[in-house]
């Protein structure tokens, strides 16, 4: 399937997000647990976003959902990513700055594609040692933080990853807003209201920033389907209004 690289480099995958929001803006409960709140149809479309994708990323902690495996989502899915001549099973990537990760995650239980996982240097050797007994490849970008676009062009050039979808969590997703590496933003807005101050978001990177350094985005399309808006956003440059 082809697709329009990231403007600033041929050498970075063409990356996607996808997150279900409530009407509040919010990706989960305070508590930081995750419920499914969207429809039968907003499930679907997760998974016919990542028959697009060669590959589908998220953190540890996202991970770790319990059920959560980050494939295709069955035969349909994977006829459908035929389809769209890619692989019938998507690569998987696990970004975990510490090297922190539960060894029995569902994810590690579910083998029929390769798992690639990302550290950076503040990363333990213990810890790497367990990493490498779980997935099949473990590389580690930057020293205190994960070099995310080095880490981009590694799975661009090493795993031929040229459609990369991110499905959270908050933390990672922002980081990766901030960094100018999100180039289409789907979002389902949902008709709930959670409420809660420290309730997260799907930009919840620790870096405050004043409103001429908010990252702009560009309304591409919207789609009602019940009670649920779906919304898809594309890359501005600053400056448009």
């Amino acid at each position: 399937m082809k697709s329009k690289l990231n403007n600033k480099s041929s050498k970075l995958p063409f990356v996607f997000s996808n997150f279900a929001i409530t009407a509040d803006g919010k990706i989960a409960f305070a508590n930081r647990e995750f419920i499914p709140f969207g429809s039968e149809r907003d499930h679907e479309h997760m998974f016919e976003l990542r028959a697009t994708a060669d590959a589908v990323m998220a953190g540890a902690r996202t991970v770790e959902t319990p059920g959560t495996t980050i494939g295709p989502g069955g035969k349909k899915f994977q006829r459908l990513r035929l389809a769209h001549r890619l692989s019938e099973f998507n690569l998987r990537v696990i970004v975990t700055g510490s090297g922190s990760i539960n060894p029995r995650a569902d994810i590690f239980q579910h083998r029929f594609s390769p798992i690639i996982m990302l550290a950076s240097g503040r990363a333990p050797e213990k810890q790497l040692r367990l990493l490498h007994g779980l997935a099949d490849e473990v590389k580690v970008f930057g020293e205190k933080e994960i070099d995310l676009h080095a880490a981009l062009r590694w799975l661009r050039e090493k795993w031929k990853v040229k459609r990369l979808l991110c499905e959270g969590g908050g933390a990672l997703h922002g980081t990766m807003v901030r960094a100018g590496l999100i180039n289409e933003l789907h979002l389902t807005i949902c008709p709930k209201i959670f409420g809660g101050r420290s309730a997260p978001t799907f930009a919840d990177d620790s870096q405050g920033v004043k409103l001429i350094d908010a990252t702009p985005f560009k309304l591409k399309s919207t789609k009602r389907v019940g009670d649920e808006l779906f919304v898809v956003y594309t890359t501005a440059k600053k400056g448009r209004s």
